[in-house]
């Protein structure tokens, strides 16, 4: 807490000497103080190794003269000598490019620092334009009146891109998040103001008539629309809305939008909007920040997710790692072949395959298992055969729990996916992948809450041969389970139990003198099927976990 603090008192005492600097550039500086003061204030504010201002127009070195026609009028990164970081600040002003502020450092500076770098920049075109525009009022006396119109609305669109400047480092310094930036840019605009993540989702919202629910593009949409407004580089007018994303380091986190209809918003208005866009992608890299700090890998939001958390919590933690958690999931359980140890092959197979289908890329290792947050309704089948083939065709099993809508339903879809797993292999049939929605009156075994009238009926019907299998050390009772799956076959239940035919024979006749029932009354036969589905049930539900 200590640490942060000093830094937000180091951005805020930083942003004073900008404001600072931007009025002693502003007034009475010609075109050489405003370079020197601007390249003396960028080795201040960042850890700078280079610090050069190449003019629109001039003729920069070779090298650095190619990469700045690669970045253009927008900026970008570039290559400088002894520089592992380097990148062109674009100098602008309201009617023209002047050229860039180049800074080159060992290493990459801070979110903060980049941001100050930048602000430098837009100051330093601002002065350049502004001094241009006053050493023509000096030169031309014919047109000195028009000269001073435009100067003076200059020095008006400079003090209201500082004010702009002034009021968004304030949201920011102070903390006020999201919604403090929405509210700002709303009284800055005039406008209605919302807040998107990277999906679409609405974070926050400024100004009257919130829409309710809020409209949210296909993902396919939504990929085209954030890919054109990162190529544009600039704020980018879509119908009724005017929006800019907030991409600290090169990754979209955010979108920041103007809803205007009338087609209201001017110069005045977009830059508030892409000063605004700056603030949220330093408040969104720093709320990132914290969330991966605590997270620390993908592991620990799928634990925490399994293992039961709050909505809110959920959402955060997901979205500070890329992903979209408001999406319908089903939690997946992947076990591999038995003994092989290698869990790490089962890992990876399942993370190949769930990207090859796709079926979603939130997985973790637990124990002997793989567990996958699907956000896809894959053919669940199809999946567990590419896991099959990466291990090289060795046996693996997947159970998959219901769909999951809400971030609280995936501890109960995992449960589910477990027993979707455990219940045949207790049943002892041959299973693939298997849908807990699809195990019929296992399903109804488990949804029952009081156990005691399942046990009761277990013990109606097959209390006599428990208590001959535990006396004894006979297996009466998976036998007869077995007869009853396989429909009464001698041949396939023999197999099945790898016994001969005789001994079949025998135990089931032991069986219908302990239990004294007649196998071949159908309503026997279905109690005595139900009793031992639920007698395999109960063994998996009242087992250590």
């Amino acid at each position: 807490m200590a640490a942060s603090a000093q830094r937000e008192r180091g951005l805020l005492s930083s942003m004073r000497s900008l404001l600072v600097l931007g009025k002693l550039m502003t007034e009475g500086a010609d075109e050489n103080q405003i370079l020197v003061l601007a390249t003396t204030a960028a080795r201040s504010l960042a850890r700078c190794t280079t610090v050069t201002i190449e003019l629109a127009g001039g003729t920069p070195p070779a090298p650095v003269g190619e990469h700045l026609a690669r970045v253009g009028t927008s900026g970008g990164s570039v290559e400088l000598p002894d520089a592992g970081w380097a990148w062109a600040f674009p100098l602008s002003s309201q009617s023209a490019h002047l050229g860039h502020l180049v800074v080159g450092s060992g290493c990459e500076p801070t979110n903060e620092e980049q941001f100050l770098l930048r602000a430098l920049a837009q100051q330093t075109g601002g002065a350049l334009a502004n001094q241009r525009l006053h050493a023509q009022e000096q030169a031309t006396a014919a047109t000195l009146s028009v000269l001073n119109d435009r100067l003076r609305g200059t020095v008006g669109a400079l003090e209201r891109s500082m004010d702009i400047h002034a009021r968004l480092t304030a949201v920011a310094v102070s903390g006020e998040g999201r919604e403090g930036i929405a509210v700002a840019v709303h009284e800055l605009t005039g406008l209605q103001v919302a807040v998107e993540d990277r999906y679409g989702n609405l974070q926050a919202w400024a100004g009257p008539l919130r829409p309710a629910p809020y409209p949210k593009d296909s993902a396919a949409c939504r990929d085209r629309l954030i890919a054109r407004a990162k190529r544009e580089a600039r704020p980018l007018r879509e119908g009724e809305r005017v929006l800019a994303v907030a991409q600290p380091r090169g990754d979209t986190l955010g979108v920041i939008v103007l809803v205007d209809p009338d087609h209201r918003a001017g110069d005045q208005e977009l830059m508030a909007l892409e000063h605004g866009a700056t603030v949220l992608a330093m408040e969104l890299a720093r709320v990132q920040s914290l969330v991966e700090s605590k997270l620390r890998l993908r592991r620990d939001v799928v634990e925490e997710l399994l293992n039961g958390t709050d909505e809110q919590s959920g959402l955060a933690r997901a979205t500070a790692l890329g992903y979209d958690l408001q999406r319908p999931h089903r939690v997946v359980v992947v076990e591999g072949p038995e003994g092989t140890g290698d869990n790490d092959a089962l890992f990876q197979a399942v993370r190949r395959a769930a990207r090859d289908e796709p079926a979603g890329s939130l997985l973790v290792a637990r124990g002997a298992e793989v567990v996958l947050l699907a956000d896809t309704e894959s053919d669940w089948e199809h999946l567990r055969r590419a896991i099959v083939r990466d291990l090289g065709d060795r046996r693996a099993r997947m159970g998959i729990g219901e769909r999951c809508e809400k971030v609280v339903d995936f501890p109960k879809s995992y449960r589910q996916a477990r027993l979707a797993l455990r219940l045949p292999e207790r049943s002892e049939r041959d299973a693939g992948a298997i849908r807990f929605d699809d195990l019929g009156v296992y399903r109804l075994l488990v949804g029952i809450e009081d156990l005691g009238e399942v046990d009761r009926f277990v013990e109606r019907w097959l209390g006599k041969l428990l208590e001959y299998d535990a006396r004894r050390g006979s297996e009466l009772v998976r036998t007869l389970a077995h007869h009853l799956e396989r429909g009464g076959n001698y041949e396939i239940t023999a197999k099945s139990l790898i016994v001969h035919r005789s001994t079949l024979k025998y135990r089931l006749q032991r069986i219908r003198q302990i239990a004294d029932v007649d196998l071949t009354d159908p309503d026997i036969w279905f109690n005595l099927h139900l009793a031992t589905r639920a007698w395999s049930t109960l063994g998996l539900l009242t087992a250590p976990r």
